[in-house]
């Protein structure tokens, strides 16, 4: 065994479960310790403040510099007083990561001396500057054009984290367009919010808002930080680029919801006490399916903030892990050959009144309600089926997708078979009453001390990209490592789209001489026979599946650069104008940025693939093929011509077989090298986004399995990089 493995391997089987002393506390006790909440902001606010600061949070109302400058000072004394000595806006430029700029609280005094004292004004507060250049802008900003702007977002509360005030922020250009992802985010919300509540109204019009709820499931890996650095492809892509599967990874099935290796719960138990600490509820933890993989979830919430809790849990699970002597992968696609990891993304919509808009009620209007607003989805779905799949694509996400463990490319919706039964009776019937959801039923196990178990009124399908689960629709296309607004952005705006389509059409009827009730029967009648293309219950990975969406006229676009496309088509753009959520210019320029973004993910993956092949691979695989041949002249000099032959004839069939996978390792990095010289030279960032897929990537699946193989023939003895088999199991 080389001596780097060695070592890495010696200490990951070293360590110990870090011991995490259980909180005194009970949970409820310090649970948003580090948040700027309205508990909070009882202590630190006068009343007056309080009540204008929670005005613009529920009701939109815009806080003057007057208020700020209060709100600041509260905020001041209290993070100074959890230890914070610095400030800075936490905002979401366009990496999928979070960004942040850090400002000591000291200033000099007005007067004369060189005292210095603590200060956090309003002006600070709401506003600061960027340089917008240095981060991805897709051409909006020149390298010469630095200023850009962060300013506060007073419905995401601001926290603590170590000595450090976070606030979070929109990040905008000099002239005005987003390049973030919070600001088209905000805007999504708000046109989903006012589209419906103007359908809500035909049902309730005491209902004043709606808002859309988000709960995150986030899937990761993790592996002993000692292994991840002796694998540079790790550290440097968060994949590895070579290994030969384990003999046993997941196939007996055996990981999911197994019993949580020590290790890994006391990692989940100091993870889950500093997520409480900062507000975010975790309430599920459990081993995934493939090794060394597992889940966190939390109860759901509104939209914008599980967002910013969903970046901050990612943070606290880097740093945490480190604590435990692990590294997390939030890569979609992290080992070959087991599951990928996804981000689940639960999408339901609520009123103010208490109302879940995708609940079945207990009376005909109440379905009649929850099936409008079903049956809009359906509709938003359909009609934008190659923009949501834009939404979660990604060079990572394109490993999962198709695979055997996520949806496929190709987004379709699953309903259960009593709720496509309703639609169907639906499409052909005039009366709410046709529209029954049976309650969950009782099933009677034959064992005594067994109590009832209750069935839902649909199955689940693991297969489809968008399923309904009871109350919510499950976005499971979306990628771990992935920012959640990219999915919810272009969610809620393909349903306020519809949800204004539709009052449109219903006041048309009515306008006509319609009953209200027969102009939302006919209008969605039309929608229900009309979307029936991108309902799905069956077998999302079959190859008869592929086949039918395409004659149903579904995208079934697998080219990662040309998904993109459908945000710059004029369906596209007008929807997004519609709502006010994206300009023309900002979705050019996002698009501009996701192919930018793409072609470096692919370029650095292929300078790693290469590097690792010439440097570690081929130069231990030649070694290895001399020791072969000295054993084979050795071998010649010591036996008659007959015996030596049949002595030697395993070590000379395996001599060729190096030297075949070495020339094919050889061959296809050269090529490769010389098809990125190719598409270096391209100036347009779509085309080369398109030359880097069609051309380069090719070239990763050949290299891999020349590597591979070798990986079975060498001596493990000197193979430099530890094996899946050693890092798949945590001891």
């Amino acid at each position: 065994m080389s001596t780097l493995r060695f070592k890495a391997v010696e200490e990951a089987f070293s360590h110990k479960a870090v011991h995490v002393d259980a909180p005194e506390q009970m949970t409820s006790e310090y649970y948003g310790k580090y948040v700027f909440n309205r508990k909070q902001m009882a202590k630190y606010l006068s009343k007056e403040t309080m009540n204008t600061l929670c005005d613009a949070i529920d009701k939109g109302v815009l806080i003057d510099r007057n208020v700020a400058n209060k709100v600041a000072a509260g905020m001041k004394m209290w993070a100074v007083e959890l230890g914070a000595t610095h400030y800075t806006h936490w905002f979401q430029p366009l990496t999928d990561g979070t960004a942040e700029k850090h400002d000591s609280f000291i200033e000099y005094k007005s007067e004369p001396g060189g005292d210095i004292i603590e200060e956090f004004s309003g002006k600070i507060l709401v506003q600061q500057e960027s340089d917008a250049s240095s981060f991805p802008n897709g051409g909006i900003r020149n390298t010469f054009e630095a200023r850009g702007y962060t300013a506060w977002d007073p419905s995401s509360p601001a926290f603590v984290i170590d000595d450090t005030l976070c606030i979070p922020t929109v990040f905008i250009s000099y002239t005005g367009e987003a390049l973030d992802y919070k600001t088209p985010l905000l805007k999504s919300l708000s046109a989903v919010d006012k589209a419906a509540t103007d359908v809500c109204h035909y049902f309730d019009t005491k209902v004043n808002k709606v808002f859309s709820y988000l709960g995150w499931e986030q899937e990761y890996f993790l592996v002993d930080e000692c292994l991840y650095s002796a694998r540079p492809d790790l550290a440097l892509t968060e994949r590895t680029l070579m290994g030969h599967e384990s003999a046993k990874n997941q196939q007996l099935e055996d990981h999911y919801f197994g019993a949580i290796p020590l290790r890994v719960q006391a990692f989940m138990k100091e993870l889950e006490f500093e997520a409480y600490k900062y507000g975010i509820p975790a309430k599920t933890r459990h081993n995934e399916v493939a090794p060394n993989q597992f889940e966190l979830a939390p109860i759901f919430g509104e939209t914008n903030l599980s967002v910013d809790q969903n970046l901050l849990i990612m943070t606290l699970m880097r740093r945490v892990a480190r604590r435990h002597n692990f590294r997390i992968l939030l890569h979609e696609k992290p080992f070959s050959g087991i599951n990928g990891s996804g981000k689940h993304c639960n999408f339901s919509l609520g009123t103010d009144t208490g109302v879940g808009l995708f609940t079945p009620g207990k009376n005909s209007e109440e379905n009649l309600r929850f099936v409008t607003f079903l049956v809009n989805t359906l509709m938003a779905v359909y009609k934008n089926n190659s923009l949501l799949k834009a939404s979660i694509m990604s060079a990572n996400n394109a490993h999962r997708l198709g695979a055997n463990e996520a949806p496929p490319a190709i987004i379709s919706v699953f309903l259960g078979s009593q709720i496509s039964s309703i639609l169907d009776t639906l499409e052909v019937s005039d009366s709410k009453e046709a529209i029954i959801v049976d309650e969950k039923k009782n099933m009677r196990l034959g064992v005594a001390h067994i109590p009832e178990v209750l069935i839902d009124n649909t199955d689940r399908n693991r297969t489809s990209p968008f399923a309904f689960t009871g109350n919510r629709f499950e976005f499971r296309a979306v990628g771990s490592s992935a920012n959640c607004s990219s999915a919810m952005i272009a969610l809620n705006a393909v349903v306020a789209a519809q949800l204004k389509e539709f009052k449109v059409s219903v006041d048309e009827k009515i306008a006509a001489g319609e009953t209200k009730e027969k102009a939302i029967f006919d209008v969605l009648k039309q929608y229900i026979k009309e979307s029936k293309p991108i309902r799905f219950d069956g077998n999302g990975y079959s190859d008869e599946w592929k086949e039918e969406a395409e004659k149903r006229g579904l995208d079934c676009e697998t080219s990662v650069p040309l998904i993109f496309d459908a945000y710059t088509k004029k369906e596209s753009i007008a929807l997004f104008a519609d709502t006010n959520v994206f300009s023309e210019k900002e979705l050019f320029a996002r698009n501009e940025v996701k192919w930018e973004i793409y072609t470096k993910k692919i370029q650095i993956e292929a300078r790693v693939l290469g590097d690792l092949a010439m440097n570690y691979i081929i130069p231990v695989a030649t070694r290895y093929q001399s020791v072969l041949l000295d054993n084979v002249y050795k071998i010649k000099a010591l036996y008659d011509s007959k015996k030596a032959t049949a002595l030697s004839s395993m070590d000379s069939a395996l001599i060729e077989e190096i030297a075949d996978h070495i020339v094919g390792i050889k061959t296809n990095v050269d090529a490769m090298i010389e098809a990125r010289k190719c598409a270096n030279k391209i100036e347009s960032e779509r085309e080369k986004a398109i030359a880097y897929h069609d051309t380069i990537v090719p070239y990763f699946d050949i290299i891999r399995m020349h590597i591979d193989k070798l990986e079975m023939v060498v001596d493990n003895e000197v193979w430099p990089l530890p094996k899946y088999r050693e890092l798949l199991f945590i001891n």
